[in-house]
């Protein structure tokens, strides 16, 4: 009894299929699997599977997995390419739903939503930094600079006022939109010299939807589309802090 090989647990298993089992072990699974071939063949299945998602999303591997899906899985799991690379793929659907903003797993042609998003992150981290070039037409020529971009975008647009919630306009500039045609961006400063940027372009997909939470890096932003605009408002604050602002902007946007 003592010399038949010990039934592996499934997180050998697991660590089998990544090369990741101490070779004495690896060696005693082997000689079970020789033994039992219907194991032997799940184990063949799932070397495939592997295989076949580490060369299309390797690239994920890279980065880091959130706290929430590390907890979520064994230790064992959540040191394996294979869960690592899984993890990553969920996290990307998710970003179309505003929990997750992945910058560059969804490439251009992808998901529009996500497109937009991404689009106004970076366009609010390239500019938001900016100390004599922040805007292309500022608020002293606030008429002009929202007649010029509803011309270019096709649509009636309005600079939202922010003074109650503490900000101010500092102006706003014309974009490329992260599908095709043109974008606009109103910038905002608080005292503290905090900067907040809503981002609107044409609504190609249709529709309305609510607001719509995502994070990327070290900014926030809620979206949401109303008739033939799409917004996003971008800041560094919290969920909650920038959900009151996005209230506020809706509201004025919608008098």
């Amino acid at each position: 009894m003592s010399d038949l090989p010990e039934i592996p647990t499934e997180d050998e298993i697991q660590a089998l299929v990544d090369g990741r089992l101490d070779p004495a072990r690896r060696a005693e699974v082997e000689a079970w699997l020789s033994e039992n071939p219907d194991e032997a063949a799940r184990v063949a299945e799932l070397r495939d599977i592997s295989g076949a998602v580490e060369q299309v999303y390797g690239h994920l591997l890279e980065r880091p997995i959130p706290a929430r899906f590390q907890n979520a899985a064994a230790p064992s799991m959540a040191r394996s390419p294979v869960w690592r690379v899984a993890a990553m793929i969920v996290l990307v659907a998710m970003g179309a739903a505003g929990g997750w903003f992945a910058n560059d797993a969804v490439g251009p042609g992808g998901d529009p939503n996500v497109n937009l998003a991404r689009g106004a992150v970076k366009a609010h981290q390239m500019y938001a930094r900016e100390v004599r070039h922040a805007v292309e037409v500022p608020a002293s020529e606030e008429a002009h600079l929202v007649a010029w971009l509803s011309k270019r975008l096709d649509a009636p647009l309005r600079a939202p006022n922010l003074d109650v919630q503490g900000y101010r306009l500092v102006g706003g500039r014309l974009l490329p939109a992260s599908d095709s045609g043109p974008a606009a961006q109103f910038m905002y400063e608080a005292e503290s010299g905090e900067r907040l940027t809503l981002y609107v372009e044409q609504n190609l997909t249709g529709g309305e939807t609510a607001f719509r939470f995502t994070e990327y890096d070290d900014v926030s932003a809620f979206w949401w589309k109303d008739g033939p605009l799409a917004y996003v408002l971008i800041g560094r604050g919290g969920r909650d802090s920038l959900l009151t602002l996005a209230r506020a902007t809706y509201q004025e946007l919608n008098p």
